[in-house]
């Protein structure tokens, strides 16, 4: 089942962020006998507070709260690294918007939300708090119970995620059964109640209809009322628009919209399509191999960006204006996840690398930072100049 979720504006830290760190020492240094009673006793109220704004910027108490998630897969050529350190949060009638290129580890970290990776084979370390309850560790059976009711996925592709040989009435109304006790007959009721909610024209003849007599975009329309069929408080939606023309995109992002006004739920929405993101986020967190590079308001990363791979991802969106120009793609591609790159894992392709002094690019992972100091809007850069680059040299490109 699958289900939007909003997001939430909550700036995502993978740890500790290092102005903490550095407020904890010079206060340690200024007084030793206090600040070994503070370390004793945790972090100081003012640091868990600059913490908590970070991860959660918007302030309004989060439904699904993911800290320092990691995601590792163990292959017979190493260990691929697909999530590192991810943190965010997203409260009940927001969406978040999770971006970046294809291999970024969107879709898995969504997937170990979910509890759907093969425990056999991943490694899952971190938390993930669901309505103030962890996840990670729950007994299968527990989480069974959990998923297509407190939370769901509408996922890429309906056709693959649809069973071929079950009508779609009957798929719906088996989602809402396992976690109902009810007749059939109430539950096909309700089934009956999310096509037509959705938009599918004359329910009960369509109810007995097989995935292949859909349309691409009345199949997905299938899946988000097979998702909502339960009413979850977390709906997350994988490339919900893939493969649907611009006009089915449109009703698609508008049905999810307004079935979050109707329901409340939060939405986590994964997508490459920054237009999707426009149309769709209060909150964006980029990513790239693994990690969280930006994180803040929609309004924030798209309209004042502050990593260049951000940058890059804006300039290479095509626009009207600029029929008579090139696009400026990102140059080269994302490094393997089995062997990332010592340093910041974009300074491969970075064009502003030779921006900061020394080796510091190539031998220093950037922290998860506040843009301006503070605030819920961070970035990860070495770039201490990267207000003024971005409104001399990229904000002119992108019109």
């Amino acid at each position: 089942m699958s289900t939007p979720a909003p997001e939430d504006r909550p700036a995502p830290q993978d740890r500790l962020a290092p102005e903490d760190r550095k407020d904890t020492m010079a206060e340690s240094a200024a007084t030793p006998a206090a600040a070994t009673t503070d370390a004793k006793r945790g972090p100081s109220i003012a640091t868990r507070e600059r913490r908590e704004s970070s991860i959660n910027p918007s302030g309004e108490t989060p439904y699904l709260v993911v800290e320092d998630l990691a995601v590792k897969f163990p292959t017979a050529d190493g260990l691929v690294s697909a999530v590192n350190g991810l943190s965010y949060s997203v409260p009940l009638g927001r969406t978040l918007a999770i971006v970046g290129e294809s291999g970024s580890g969107k879709s898995v970290s969504s997937m170990a939300v979910m509890g759907l990776h093969d425990r056999k084979r991943t490694r899952i370390t971190g938390s993930i708090r669901l309505g103030g309850d962890e996840l990670v560790g729950l007994p299968e059976n527990d989480l069974m119970k959990i998923r297509g009711d407190a939370m769901a996925m509408v996922f890429q592709d309906p056709q693959s995620s649809l069973h071929p040989l079950y009508t779609i009435g009957n798929q719906i109304v088996e989602a809402y059964r396992v976690h109902h006790k009810v007749s059939k007959d109430a539950a096909k009721k309700r089934a009956l109640e999310m096509l037509d909610l959705v938009g599918i024209p004359n329910p009960q003849r369509r109810f007995g209809q097989y995935p292949h007599e859909f349309s691409g975009g009345m199949r997905q329309r299938a899946m988000i009322a097979m998702s909502l069929v339960n009413d979850p408080k977390l709906v997350i939606a994988d490339e919900p628009t893939t493969a649907l023309d611009v006009t089915v995109q449109a009703q698609i992002l508008d049905l999810l919209n307004n079935l979050q006004k109707e329901f409340g739920s939060a939405i986590v929405m994964i997508t490459h399509d920054l237009g999707v993101v426009a149309e769709m986020a209060d909150d964006v967190l980029v990513m790239y191999a693994g990690r969280c590079v930006e994180y803040g308001t929609a309004e924030d990363v798209l309209a004042n960006p502050r990593m260049p791979y951000t940058w890059g991802l804006l300039e290479s969106i095509p626009t009207v204006s600029a029929a008579n120009e090139r696009l400026r793609p990102i140059k080269g591609l994302p490094p393997s996840l089995l062997d990332l790159p010592a340093g910041c894992s974009f300074r491969p392709r970075c064009p502003y690398v030779d921006r900061v002094k020394g080796e510091l690019c190539s031998i220093e992972l950037p922290e998860l930072m506040p843009v301006d100091g503070a605030g819920a809007h961070t970035s990860r850069c070495h770039l201490h100049d990267k207000a003024s680059i971005y409104a001399a040299e990229v904000a002119p490109r992108l019109g």
